[in-house]
């Protein structure tokens, strides 16, 4: 029996329609587990178009030119490639598979883009050839191009990327780009009279999800550009790359009650609400509570559109930014890649065991591991929805931890100990929701030989399909 002080904070997720559609027949959930193997990831383009659209509707509102562009690396799957170039927006390619793929399906070159943090000599080449914009980040990486485009005899079309912009007196740290201090000199020094490029414009990508930085990032970068004007040096548009936010949860009074208990429950003053008390960030020194919450902001009231909307009318000394970008004619592009797939997706696992480990926690083995439910957030702070195919009209409310496969004792697919309304028979299905975004493929390994998990894409007409 749970005491008041044991009892788990809930975190609700936002379900869209397709996925309580989909789970509302678990008959229909077990044939695609059995057809297909365990786990599976089930997408719907449904959500992916709607948020294009959202974007698109506030950039319309500001009469802003604006080009759209899918972040590829968040979700591998080619189906959400073809969507985009269906629906007139572009893909934003890290790698030469995912440029190599995007080209096989007859996107359209000017609505791909280059960012790859690592470009070698084939993949420069690949974009060279199809006339791809690549982002320029570094002086070997430019002096690559230009070697390279001599060669081939085309000229490479080309953006640079900044960083090191100063926001409230501080400067930010990025590893990436060229500093803001430096462009101007790079630029003289290096693009204004090469011949084998063409300057297209500047981008940047933020880490973190701070409006406040990315307004005043944007208007760091308009003062670059009116300095280029001096030296005739013309710029197209202003890349703000992606990282905005989305909202995961239903409810900010949960949101708020998790982060509480779990600080309490760090410093010892309740059970522990995580795998072996596991802080997510924070931690104890000396006595007293230290850290910060390590995982992404799951609950979020200024989200997508209204996020994009927010940096754009942010107020500057010159007038909003919107007004700025307008009265100089220049695009605004943009690569969102979690918040184009919010809704886009779910992960499906199969319960394989029941089991209680040398501390009495009751462990719950899914036929899948951690690399299949991860990303860069200490852990994914949405309830699952447990599908049970088994009346166990004898089993009581009760609470748990899914393991996965891997012979780690660090397998565990969710830090967080979840609460259940029966303990789950085996051959129960988990849903995992609104995974599409990084928690995919991002980390996912083939360590032990397992297979990776299979792609899978309900269409309009209701049929489930292979990516």
């Amino acid at each position: 029996m749970q005491t008041e002080t044991s009892l788990l904070p809930p975190l609700t997720p936002k379900v869209h329609s397709w996925i309580s559609q989909f789970i509302s027949d678990p008959e229909r959930v077990r044939s695609v587990i059995k057809q297909y193997g365990s786990p599976v990831n089930l997408h719907s383009t449904t959500p992916f178009i709607e948020n294009y659209e959202n974007y698109k509707r506030v950039l319309d509102k500001y009469e802003l030119n604006h080009l759209i562009c899918f972040a590829r690396k968040a979700n591998k799957s080619k189906s959400f490639v073809k969507a985009a170039s269906e629906h007139g927006f572009g893909v934003d390619t890290a790698s030469y598979r995912e440029l190599l793929q995007c080209l096989d399906e007859g996107m359209d070159k000017d609505k791909l883009i280059l960012t790859a943090a690592i470009k070698n000599k084939e993949l420069i080449e690949l974009a060279i050839k199809n006339e791809v914009l690549i982002i320029i980040d570094n002086l070997d990486e430019l002096e690559l191009t230009k070697k390279l485009s001599t060669e081939l005899g085309v000229v490479a079309q080309i953006g640079l990327r900044l960083g090191g912009f100063h926001i409230n007196g501080h400067k930010l740290y990025t590893r990436f780009g060229v500093d803001i201090e430096e462009a101007k000199n790079f630029m003289l020094d290096h693009i204004q009279q090469a011949n084998q490029i063409q300057f297209r414009g500047f981008h940047f990508h933020l880490n973190g999800y701070s409006i406040d930085e990315r307004a005043k990032a944007i208007a760091e970068t308009i003062a670059l550009i009116d300095e280029m004007r001096k030296y005739e040096i013309s710029t197209e548009f202003i890349d703000i790359g992606g990282g905005l936010l989305i909202n995961y949860l239903e409810d900010r009074e949960e949101w708020d009650e998790f982060q509480e208990e779990l600080k309490m429950a760090v410093q010892g003053f309740r059970e522990p609400i995580t795998f072996q008390n596991n802080g997510l960030g924070y931690s104890i020194n000396d006595g007293e509570l230290i850290g910060n919450l390590a995982t992404y902001p799951y609950y979020n009231e200024t989200h997508k559109e209204d996020f994009l909307e927010a940096i754009l009318s942010y107020p500057t000394g010159k007038g909003e930014i919107a007004t700025l970008l307008k009265d100089r004619n220049i695009t605004i592009r943009m690569e969102p890649g979690r918040s184009l797939l919010d809704q886009s997706g779910v992960t499906l696992a199969e319960v394989v065991f029941r089991k209680y480990d040398s501390q009495g926690n009751l462990l719950i083995g899914l036929h899948m591991n951690k690399t299949q439910l991860f990303s860069s957030s200490a852990d994914f702070l949405l309830d699952p929805i447990v599908l049970n195919y088994e009346s166990n009209e004898d089993s009581e409310p009760t609470s748990g931890y899914f393991v996965g496969a891997y012979c780690l004792e660090q397998d565990v697919i969710l830090k967080r100990k979840i609460n259940l309304a029966k303990t789950p028979a085996i051959g129960d299905i988990v849903c995992f929701p609104n995974t599409a975004g990084y928690m995919m493929h991002f980390y996912e390994t083939e360590a032990h030989l397992f297979n990776l998990s299979t792609n899978l894409f309900l269409k309009e007409n209701g049929k489930v399909e292979r990516d």
